[in-house]
């Protein structure tokens, strides 16, 4: 059960979080798929596809990682000190969506340097040379610097297995791709939608609520 309400709220995360991924990934987005060589909805769909798949590995793997060496090493102090972590990591993730506090986008920096090695290999492959170049562009543009994936990557590394970390990184995905599918005047009129702020805050309050009560049953 508690896994369900885990996936639940990483896909609503995701549609909350729709004006900032637009703001990280819809300009690429809008690159590759306007530039009318290629059928554009096809273009920005294997586009996300593969922005999503990365977060699907990534997912599996800290998850997957986690699991196994907390039960390799028996150690729970390791893994009550990552819980503490994913939950202040959900909690500023939460203030940030309710525009209280701008910390997580100080926590994107701490991937630059990884990506200053990747963004070359996606550029290499624009303009496309096919609408199937589209997925593997997307692959690349899943490792860009975002504090809301970092965030999400907190939660998949407690999640207790690889199956469950790629499911809540698939589910935070699926709640960013309606928004980074209608790209343009469709996509700007969701995002305005979703970024009304009583919304953005009531889902932010929530992710609080949840963050606090994961460190009190941590401390209590």
């Amino acid at each position: 059960m508690m896994a369900n309400i885990d996936w639940i709220g990483a896909f609503l995360i995701g549609i909350a979080g729709a004006g900032h991924c637009m703001g990280m990934c819809g300009g690429i987005a809008s690159a590759v798929a306007l530039n009318g060589r290629h059928n554009a909805f096809y273009v920005t769909l294997l586009y996300n596809l593969g922005r999503i798949s990365s977060y699907l590995l990534v997912g599996a793997l800290i998850g997957g990682t986690v699991a196994n060496s907390a039960t390799l090493f028996q150690s729970t102090d390791f893994l009550g000190a990552l819980r503490v972590m994913a939950a202040l990591m959900i909690l500023i993730l939460g203030l940030y969506l309710g525009q209280w506090w701008n910390g997580l986008l100080k926590i994107e920096k701490l991937g630059q340097s990884i990506w200053k090695q990747l963004s070359p290999i996606a550029s290499r492959m624009l303009p496309l040379r096919s609408v199937w170049y589209a997925y593997p562009v997307g692959v690349v543009w899943g490792w860009i610097p975002c504090g809301m994936v970092y965030s999400m990557l907190s939660w998949a590394a407690v999640s207790g297995s690889a199956v469950n970390g790629l499911l809540i990184m698939g589910c935070f995905g699926l709640g960013t791709l309606p928004a980074m599918l209608l790209i343009g005047t469709s996509a700007a009129r969701f995002s305005k939608f979703i970024s009304q702020l009583l919304i953005r805050r009531t889902i932010a309050c929530l992710m609080i609520v949840y963050a606090i009560y994961s460190l009190l049953s941590f401390v209590i």
